[in-house]
């Protein structure tokens, strides 16, 4: 019977001690929690069981009006920074096409400029058909797979190392 008082007595004693902490401290863990499973790499957030509940709480709380990254103001990051395409291969730079309204999108391309006649005999060196062997390719820039990142600095080496992640659960 005293086991089972002091039981009711310590969750009683947990619930109102949570109930006075200021808000800032509860968002403050939970962005700890996030920073912590975000920078997971091996295996990722998704296979860590104990980081379903953090992230899954961050994924919905992001589709509210009005939402604010959580941060880990202990661990100096603030929030993400996020980076929707990947790189562009090699011999590419990054370029954008126009939307209905002819207005840039975001460096949606990949671009570069190629002489489609190398290597072919024409017979004759027109500098007008030289001009129409140079062409200019585009491909659709890739996208991240996880494209958020914290940039995390490493307190042995002194240098910011990135960590991706994604958001698909």
């Amino acid at each position: 019977m005293l086991a089972k008082a002091m039981h009711v007595h310590v969750v009683l004693g947990m619930f109102l001690t949570a109930a006075v902490l200021p808000a800032p401290a509860a968002a403050s863990q939970w962005g700890c929690e996030v920073l912590l499973c975000a920078s997971s790499s091996s295996p990722s957030w998704r296979g860590v069981p104990a980081c379903h509940p953090p992230m899954n709480r961050l994924i919905s709380a992001m589709k509210k009006p009005g939402f604010d990254w959580p941060t880990c103001p202990e661990a100096g990051t603030g929030s993400p920074g996020h980076e929707r395409y990947a790189e562009c291969p090699a011999g590419y730079q990054v370029g954008s096409r126009g939307d209905r309204n002819g207005f840039a999108r975001e460096g949606d391309l990949c671009v570069k400029t190629v002489n489609v006649c190398q290597g072919k005999a024409h017979g004759f060196q027109s500098s007008d058909r030289q001009r129409s062997c140079i062409q200019t390719v585009s491909i659709s820039r890739p996208l991240r797979s996880e494209p958020y990142y914290f940039d995390i600095k490493n307190d042995t080496s002194g240098q910011t190392e990135r960590h991706w992640f994604g958001l698909n659960r």
